[in-house]
């Protein structure tokens, strides 16, 4: 069964009625007979053969039915100008109806549009609208000819005076066509036969009788009763609209035959929302049926067949293989060709059939010929069913560039081939136009109808067809409403077949910015909803689930993949408003503005600000967007105030940053959240158990009754644009779940606060309750443009978490962390502040005096106050008391050796401090290093001894900048006197003013230091200084050897993985020697209680970061236990100096100078933790920590090993000798020492005299090498801290210099082991250190001897 056709594709029949007939049929009030006869098509059930009588079954076969004077009309008028009327037709009858469209589809909804069947839901009204407007179309074109007509019939009716005679005017009558158009029809006659005509039944078939005689068979007597008065209306299909005649161009005899227009008509204004109806009876209807199909089956089809195996005849012929070719070959071979075969004339189909075809009238000379004959063949093929035939020919015409493009989409099987036929069918209409001229726009339209129609909506929209597409090529650039609604279906169909929604909202926008030009602002509304719904649907995310997790963000809302908001709800909303619908269009532009997908946590800059505007100079789409929401709400505001409530209207961002508001309480601003104050609060609850006192630390008050504290609450406009919130202030419940409370708490409320585009704020916002409570701020409250009242919450989400295996698989987070603010009683409170509270910066060393102001707020009196300090700041607090001096150079002073924390100081008050009462504490601040430091006091106090104590925070920060330069080192000493010179050299980083220097000492366990030299003690900027002090042993004092054997023990714990015992190092006498001080000035004594303390709080300080850094997996509560203060072979060195023109003083302390020898008292501890099977160490939990714990112990201050023997050589004058008398023996002396404190020392020195050359400095003369001479090999034993003199002898033969060197010595210590190791039993009880040293190559030693003078005669 062949498929359906489009109905643009059907045959053409022409009626060409009598005035007569038209009289009756106005008089039985029916419409014209075209109109009828239209009524009875399609025909069902029709056959027709190919060419090969290969019958072909229609179900379905239409005619079209057109008034001829309409067509010769129609014909007349110039092309451009009809068409440029149909598309202002179709636009007008579109515009008309589409608001009721658009309501019923929105009434129907997706629910019952769920029920109807998947095809009819590819149809719209509008488009199936437009579709009938194009395939209405009845005028004959210059290219194509399916409006052409193929018939033409006759009819007159009985009711004529001389009805023969009419028939006769009527044949005879000429066609009034143009030349293009082909006149090859079929004449059939028609003779209507009314019940009340004068003519019986005998005389009108008389009547048909003598006309088939004359005129052929092609006529038909048609009997109808035709009864007065009409019978009642019957519904039949509606016609196809039709575009009316242009007004006033009508000729006379169109006017003279024009039927009067009735409800029916297509042409009617009001044809689009009548019924179309027939006032027959039953028996007519049948009557006109059997006509209309007899008239098909018996003449046109077959006359149509006819015509067709004619021109395939022809056709045929010119494809069959040439003669020519024979002739030709015959002539290349000398014989005579003969007359060429007649060839095919590519003309009018009129010429095959001449008999059939009607005079016309020229209308104007030298038109164009009608359609080919090829053409033609081509377009009966396909009407017949002839598929084959049709396909080969319209693919003939294809490859002459002469159509068939347009048709083999509907002959063909799919394939992507079919794209190209559709694309090459477009683009032959107008190739060149950058725009389609309204001709072209009307062809691409009726294309488009016809593939839609005559192809399979399955295999229409499939992905080897992509019929969508042909849709946009057809529409193309045009801005008519005909090319915005192909866009619309494309964009239906994609989005309904292929659910590819991006592309289909894509195409409704184009749509709907072409339909909002043509001013049709309902479908323009309709389109841009659907844009709207379809961009709301997100792509699926093929994204593992931990990815939302890992990136914290939500699966449920992504970013948008482009930006809607201009294209498509900015458009979408100002239509809305202009259209009327306020209350949408409020709705709408508050959903545009959705600002930045993250916030902007950087306040905006001048460029950002410039980057946020338009590089033409044009505001940003956010400020236009906030401009026209606030034009409209304010519109509705004042007509409908009512309305806004029940709208629910919510801002789609938030202003409001929760995880950056935070509660400001007095004093907060000055007071870190730092967890040295947990340190703090740890280390006064330490001391209160230790001193016995049971009474526990209150609850941490930071605010009170009656006082003022702050919601820093933190906003970030999202927008690009500046936005004002007015009236911001917050939402307060009380804890439990109830109501505000505000009747005891005063709110600040803020009338106006301006956003820069893309700015982060942070607004404080006061509060003050007048009573104790537990509150929660929940909310912060504001109006939007100062229009629309907001609420955000202050609630931010809880942590992950990860506790159980549910929890790990399911996300699953805490309760949300809400502000909360316990308010105190105002009974106790202190307040702490400094009573300089400026900025506060020292020079490096500098001490200065700070005062502390502590004044009782509360109610009650204050008896005790107590203060922790923290941090490690050197820091002496309470009364300066009068400067200690001292005469001697030397002081012994006690230490406690401990690197414990400072206790907690009570302040001294003379009496409790009474409510309003305050008191006034000096503090002494030492600034030892450089830097921004920060100053803690964690401040306890309560009113009596049963009270708990209550806390107070004070924070401050200085800065601290270089002053002096101190640099320390120290070596072994040449001389006899004493071991070690240590060199202090000291340089002055001031910029401009006089740094004196008054006073250089030094502390230590073990060395007692006497000045050798000094420099100058006043250092200008810039300037250094060199102090030179010799270093000698000091054993008096007690506990250098408990400290060695308390770290011993300990650290023997540490690698066993032992509990630490909670002891204390033994305490320490330290020598401290005071080297330097100014003329005329006096020494500090190191026994001031303030002095003495900023150095022990220096010096814990220094060891315990040391021992932090060297031992990183041991705790640091454990330190103070393990290490002691003082290594008992350091020194530290403290340079007091005084700057007079800025009143400035202070010292610079040098710590942890080693001097003296070591032999790693660790090593034994070490070996046997590494040779013994150790348990699990509370220290270390895996070999690489138990190897970093080790290696720690091994490299530690307190592990140190060095040679200790040191070899110098007593400097040689310059000798005078008079070789002629022969060599000369020069005596040398080296002396060795030993700097073990503990143990002998086993030396052996070697001499050799064979050696290489020094290395001097160029531009000296190179020495000779020292030739020894007598015993070359010394052997001696030297006790701990010790020295000895070698005697040895170099003989020299000639004048010269002599370097000293090529000497080696080996030294080997014998260390007791200690008692740990002993027991064992590993019959070992001594150990021994060996070393090698060489002579420094670079060493200058050297001997000049001087041969005897010349004396010139």
């Amino acid at each position: 069964m062949a498929p359906v056709l489009p109905s643009s594709l059907s045959p053409h029949v022409c009626i060409l009625p009598s005035p007569d007939l038209s009289e009756l049929l106005e008089a039985s009030a029916l419409p014209p007979l075209q109109h009828i006869l239209q009524s009875f098509s399609p025909l069902p059930q029709v056959t027709t053969r190919t060419t090969s009588l290969i019958s072909v079954p229609h179900s379905s076969f239409a005619l079209r039915f057109s008034d001829l004077h309409e067509v010769e009309e129609a014909c007349r008028e110039p092309e451009e100008q009809r068409a440029l009327r149909s598309l202002d037709w179709m636009t007008s009858r579109i515009n008309k109806r589409c608001e009721q469209w658009v309501r019923e589809m929105e009434e129907r909804g997706e629910r019952e549009l769920s029920r109807v069947p998947h095809e009819d839901r590819l149809r719209t009204p509008w488009w199936d609208e437009l579709r009938r407007c194009a395939e209405g179309d009845f005028v004959p074109d210059r290219v194509e000819g399916w409006n052409h007509p193929v018939a033409v019939i006759l009819a007159v009716s009985t009711t004529a005076p001389n009805p023969l005679q009419a028939i006769t005017a009527l044949y005879s009558r000429v066609l009034q066509f143009p030349p293009w158009v082909d006149t090859n029809v079929l004449r059939y006659v028609l003779i209507v036969h009314p019940q009340d005509s004068q003519f019986s039944d005998e005389e009108a078939n008389a009547l048909f009788n003598a006309v088939k005689k004359q005129y052929g068979l092609n006529c038909y007597l048609l009997s109808l009763e035709l009864p007065s008065p009409p019978p009642a209306p019957i519904p039949v299909p509606a016609l196809l609209p039709r575009l009316p005649p242009p007004s006033g161009l009508q000729s006379p005899e169109s006017t003279r035959w024009q039927p009067p227009a009735t409800p029916n008509t297509p042409g009617h204004h009001n044809s689009a929302f009548a019924l179309n109806t027939l006032r027959m009876d039953e028996k007519d209807i049948q009557q006109t049926a059997r006509f209309t199909r007899e008239f098909l089956v018996m003449s046109l089809i077959p006359w149509m067949e006819k015509c067709v195996v004619e021109w395939n005849e022809n056709y045929s012929s010119t494809r069959r293989l040439p003669s020519r070719l024979f002739s030709s070959t015959r002539r290349l071979f000398g014989s005579p060709s003969p007359s060429p075969a007649p060839g095919h004339s590519v003309s009018s189909s009129v010429s095959s059939l001449p008999g059939r075809s009607m005079t016309t009238g020229s209308m104007n000379g030298g038109a164009p010929t009608p359609p080919s004959q090829l053409r033609r063949l081509a377009e009966f093929a396909t009407i017949l069913g002839d598929f084959k035939l049709a396909a080969s020919v319209w693919e003939s015409l294809r490859k002459e560039s002469k159509g068939g493009s347009d048709m083999l989409p509907l002959m063909s099987a799919p394939s992507p081939a079919l794209q190209l036929h559709a694309s090459n069918a477009l683009l032959s209409l107008h190739p060149s136009a950058v725009e389609l001229p309204p001709h072209a726009q009307l062809r691409a339209l009726l294309y488009a109808a016809r593939w839609e129609v005559g192809i399979d909506p399955r295999d229409f929209v499939s992905n080897a067809l992509e019929g969508e597409r042909w849709f946009v090529w057809a529409a193309g650039n045009a801005e008519e409403a005909p090319a915005a609604l192909l866009l619309a279906h494309a964009a239906l169909l994609t989005s309904m077949r292929k659910n590819s929604y991006r592309r289909a909202a894509f195409w409704y926008v184009t749509a709907a910015n072409r339909l909002e030009k043509c001013g049709i602002k309902p479908l323009t509304i309709y389109f841009l909803r659907k844009a709207h719904e379809l961009f709301q649907i997100r792509p699926p995310k093929e994204l593992s689930p931990s990815f939302w997790d890992s990136e914290n963000k939500s699966e449920s809302k992504s970013e948008e993949f482009v930006d809607v908001r201009s294209g498509v709800e900015y458009p979408l909303a100002r239509l809305l408003y202009t259209s009327g619908r306020v209350t949408e269009a409020v709705q709408m532009f508050l959903e545009i503005l959705r600002g930045a997908p993250y916030p902007t946590l950087q306040p905006p800059t001048l460029t950002t600000l410039l980057e946020l505007e338009d590089p033409h100079g044009f505001p940003s789409e956010d400020k236009t967007f906030l401009d026209d929401f606030r034009v409209a709400f304010a519109h509705l505001q004042s007509t409908e105030p009512e309305k806004i409530d029940s709208l629910n209207l919510t801002v789609p961002f938030k202003f409001c940053q929760p995880k950056q508001c935070k509660v400001r309480y007095p004093g907060g601003d000055r007071v870190s959240a730092s967890p040295i104050w947990e340190s703090c609060e740890e280390d006064w609850n330490t001391y209160q158990k230790t001193s016995g006192n049971k009474q526990p630390l209150a609850i941490d008050r930071k605010v009170c009754a009656n006082e003022l504290f702050w919601v820093d609450v933190t906003l970030n406009n999202p927008l690009t644009a500046e936005v004002n919130l007015g009236n911001v202030t917050l939402l307060v419940e009380r804890r439990g779940g109830q109501e505000e409370e505000e009747t005891f708490v005063d709110i600040e409320v803020i009338q106006e606060v301006t956003l820069r585009p893309r700015e982060t704020r942070t607004i404080p916002i006061s509060l003050k309750c007048s009573r104790p409570s537990s509150i929660i701020i929940s909310a912060v409250r504001f109006d939007f443009l100062s229009l629309l009242p907001v609420t955000e919450t202050l609630a931010s989400r809880g942590r992950r978490l990860h506790d159980t295996q549910a929890q790990r698989i399911t996300p699953t987070y805490a309760p949300d962390v809400l502000l909360k603010v316990d308010v105190a009683s105002s009974l106790n409170k202190l307040t702490a502040s400094f009573v300089e509270d400026g900025e506060l910066t020292l020079m490096q060393g500098e001490i200065r005096e700070l005062k502390l102001w502590f004044l009782n707020s509360g109610s009650n009196p204050v008896e005790e106050v107590w203060v922790v300090t923290g941090n490690d700041q050197e820091i002496w607090i309470g009364t300066k008391e009068e400067e200690l001096t001292t005469s001697s150079r030397t002081e012994i002073v006690h230490s406690r050796n401990s690197l414990r924390p400072t206790e907690p100081q009570r302040i001294p008050l003379a009496q409790p401090l009474q409510p309003n009462e305050g008191v006034t504490v000096p503090i002494s601040l030492h600034g030892g290093r450089t830097g921004t430091h920060n100053l803690y006091f964690f401040i306890t106090y309560r009113e009596s001894e049963s009270a708990p104590f209550h806390s107070v925070r004070l924070e401050r920060s200085f800065e601290v900048e270089p002053l002096l330069d101190v640099q320390v080192s120290a070596l072994p000493s040449s001389s006899s006197n004493y071991s070690f010179v240590v060199n202090v050299e000291t340089t002055s980083l001031s910029q401009s003013s006089l740094l004196n220097i008054t006073q250089i000492s030094t502390i230590s366990p073990l060395w007692k230091l006497a000045p050798i030299a000094n420099s100058e003690a006043n250092l200008a900027p810039s300037q250094s200084g060199r102090f030179s002090s010799a270093a000698e042993q000091w054993l008096d004092g007690e506990g250098k050897k408990e400290s060695l054997e308390f770290v011993l023990k300990k650290l023997d714990d540490v690698l066993q993985g032992n509990f630490i015992t909670l002891s204390d190092p033994p305490e320490l006498d330290l020598i401290c020697s005071h080297l330097f001080e100014m003329p005329d000035s006096q020494t500090k004594s190191f026994h001031s209680p303030s002095l003495q303390a900023l150095l022990h709080a220096g010096r814990r300080k220094y060891a315990s970061e040391v021992s932090s850094l060297q031992h990183p997996h041991i705790p640091a509560q454990s330190l103070p236990h393990i290490f002691p203060l003082y290594n008992p072979a350091s020194v530290d060195v403290a340079v007091f100096w005084e700057i007079p023109s800025q009143g400035r003083q202070g010292y610079t302390t040098i710590y942890g100078t080693r001097i003296g020898a070591a032999h790693a008292p660790l090593n034994d501890i070490i070996d046997k933790s590494e040779n013994t099977k150790v348990k699990r160490s509370m220290y270390a939990e895996t070999q690489r920590e138990k190897l970093e714990l080790v290696e720690g112990i091994r490299n530690s201050e307190w592990n140190a090993e060095m040679d200790p023997i040191s070899v110098s050589v007593e400097d040689v004058s310059e000798i005078d000798h008079d070789f002629s008398k022969g060599p000369i023996h020069v005596p040398l002396k080296f002396m060795v020492r030993n700097h073990s404190p503990l143990f002998d020392t086993q030396v052996t020195l070697r001499l050799r005299s064979r050696q290489g050359p020094a290395v001097y400095p160029q531009h000296t003369p190179t020495p000779f090498p020292a030739p020894y001479s007598g015993k070359l090999t010394f052997r001696t034993t030297i006790s701990a801290s010790e020295a000895t003199v070698l005697q040895a002898r170099v003989l020299i033969s000639r004048p010269g210099i002599y370097h000293i060197g090529g000497w080696a010595v080996e030294s080997e210590v014998l260390v007791e082991i200690g008692e740990v190791t002993a027991a064992e039993g590993r019959g070992e009880t001594r150990k021994r250190f060996r070393y090698i040293q060489e002579h420094p190559p670079n060493s200058e030693a050297s001997i000049i001897v001087r041969g005897p003078r010349r004396t010139s005669s």
